[in-house]
């Protein structure tokens, strides 16, 4: 395939991790929007230190660059929905309930730093040729960052126009995310789709390809964890 063009981002889905980085099963432990502006990943690198050898005489003999290394991605996600359930994966915030249990606000309380949540991102995709494949009814750029921690709402303005949400989080490296509990890519020539074929390294914090399986649809409520993944976990 040639070198697709990267469009609009449509869709993301923001999954419930433990402490380890392992996405957690359950009935209220994902959710999935396309009601959001902008998602934005700062690379935090640490500049590594540079060895200069100098002669006695003031002569530089040699010089060897420092290696960077690589911290991880400093999240900025800016969206319009204020879903109490997406709230609370995100940041750990509790969730305020009506008289009949049903989700209608949330807390801002203290940062818990021991939640996280995975975060991926579907952007279309642009070309003549991105759906080569015969089975393909679209094609995706599809990020998945496994693993984000540290994820608190920004400042809130409310006047006479509309309101940005803005969450920032930093990712982490290793986890337990594998080859995730969804299906986000073919598995075989007939467009069957499965989950990753193969799970990020121990210091990868990001990865991106191209797919044509679907992105979900968006939700107005939590979307469970379940299938194969959950049984064999």
């Amino acid at each position: 395939m040639a070198a697709p063009l990267i469009s609009n981002a449509a869709t993301v889905r923001v999954t419930r991790v433990d402490g380890c980085g392992r996405p957690v099963c359950g009935d209220d432990s994902s959710y999935v929007t396309d009601c959001f502006a902008s998602v934005a990943m700062a690379a935090n690198v640490e500049d590594g230190e540079d060895i200069v050898f100098t002669a006695a005489n003031g002569r530089q003999c040699g010089f060897k660059r420092g290696c960077p290394t690589l911290n991880g991605y400093d999240l900025t996600f800016t969206f319009f929905q204020a879903s109490p359930e997406l709230m609370e994966i995100m940041t750990g915030s509790p969730v305020y309930f009506d008289y009949a249990g049903n989700p209608i606000g949330f807390d801002s309380c203290s940062i818990p730093c021991n939640t996280g949540f995975a975060l991926e991102v579907w952007t279309d995709v642009l070309g003549e040729d991105v759906c080569e494949d015969e089975a393909a009814e679209g094609a995706w750029v599809y990020f998945v960052l496994p693993w984000i921690t540290n994820g608190m709402i920004g400042d809130l303005e409310l006047a006479n126009e509309a309101v940005n949400l803005e969450l920032t989080g930093a990712t982490r490296a290793g986890g337990k995310w594998g080859t995730g509990p969804y299906d986000v890519q073919p598995q075989d020539a007939a467009g069957t789709p499965g989950p990753m074929l193969t799970p990020l390294g121990s210091s990868c914090h990001r990865r991106m390809f191209i797919t044509s399986t679907p992105p979900p649809e968006p939700s107005t409520t939590y979307i469970p964890v379940a299938g194969e993944y959950c049984m064999a976990s």
